[in-house]
């Protein structure tokens, strides 16, 4: 069974790399080297209360997170949150390896806006292989905010440190937002193959009939089935079709919903039930959020 080891300061992430102690109580920027990625950490999963923003490269060969695996030869973007499980394992060549992580406690950020839109970048909840990659130029970019934030701890640190330092990780992870961006643009052809099967996922779903077991699909459950987070999903299919996966499976159960109100004189509580609905009021709530009209208006005024 594997232990759980719980990090709950910035100090105890320096106490575990045999660091001295950090310049800064709620924020520390440690070097991406061959003695971190190369650590056996053995059968041990971390649960951290702390947010980490990492640049990882020259690393040949993979590094696991939880269950999956990623390549970090090229230069690559991991972010993770508080009370998420990671699980690492470092195999091969790490003679190249370069980098940074940023590691900050959550407090360092609650009374600035930061700590009120934290949650809008979805991209801490994105799985490993989601990650994104970065051009030469991309990576110094963030690099250098990254040392900006590192001078303001480590030689500054005056009245406005603290918000210099957290004006430059929203910028950091501003950057961030806009480099994902240009990641889904330049895969849009498979992003087009992935909204296809994201299409083909929920039409299977209702001839299988498995909305009678396990209701209305979710986000989470097709992006388990397309293995894919499901705010990474969400966040592909809205760049593709400016609609998210929730907006995609309520549209489609609503064009579902008016053909069997159109092409029957079944109940509309029997059409809920159908459709994968436990309570018709529910059914009819949508309906009427995407139609202006309740499902009995509609099939009157057809």
């Amino acid at each position: 069974m594997s232990e759980v080891f719980k990090i709950t300061s910035v100090s105890q992430v320096h106490e575990f790399y045999g660091l001295p102690s950090p310049k800064h109580p709620l924020i520390t920027i440690l070097p991406v080297d061959e003695k971190m990625v190369t650590t056996d950490y053995g059968d041990i999963t971390f649960l951290m209360d702390l947010f980490q923003i990492s640049l990882k490269k020259g690393i040949k060969g993979n590094i696991s997170y939880g269950r999956n695996s990623y390549d970090f030869q090229d230069g690559t973007m991991v972010f993770t949150k508080p009370n998420q499980s990671m699980k690492f394992s470092a195999q091969e060549d790490f003679s190249n390896v370069s980098g940074w992580t940023v590691i900050f406690h959550p407090d360092l950020i609650r009374k600035a806006e930061l700590g009120k839109v934290i949650d809008d970048y979805d991209f801490f909840s994105y799985d490993i292989h989601e990650a994104l990659h970065l051009s030469d130029e991309e990576q110094n970019v963030l690099t250098d905010l990254v040392e900006k934030i590192q001078r303001e701890f480590e030689y500054i640190i005056d009245r406005h440190s603290q918000e210099l330092m957290v004006s430059n990780i929203k910028l950091l992870l501003d950057y961030c937002t806009r480099y994902y961006d240009r990641q889904f643009y330049t895969r849009t052809n498979l992003n087009k193959d992935l909204v296809c099967k994201f299409e083909d996922l929920l039409k299977s779903y209702y001839v299988a009939n498995k909305q009678m077991e396990l209701g209305v699909p979710t986000v989470k459950f097709c992006g388990r089935d397309l293995n894919m987070s499901p705010h990474y999903l969400s966040d592909l299919l809205k760049k593709e079709t400016g609609r998210s996966a929730q907006e995609h499976i309520y549209n489609f159960i609503i064009d579902k919903a008016k053909t069997k109100l159109l092409s029957s004189s079944e109940p509309v509580s029997q059409i809920a039930y159908d459709l994968g609905f436990n309570y018709p009021n529910h059914f009819s709530k949508l309906f009427k959020s995407k139609t202006s009209m309740s499902p009995g208006e509609y099939r009157k005024a057809s």
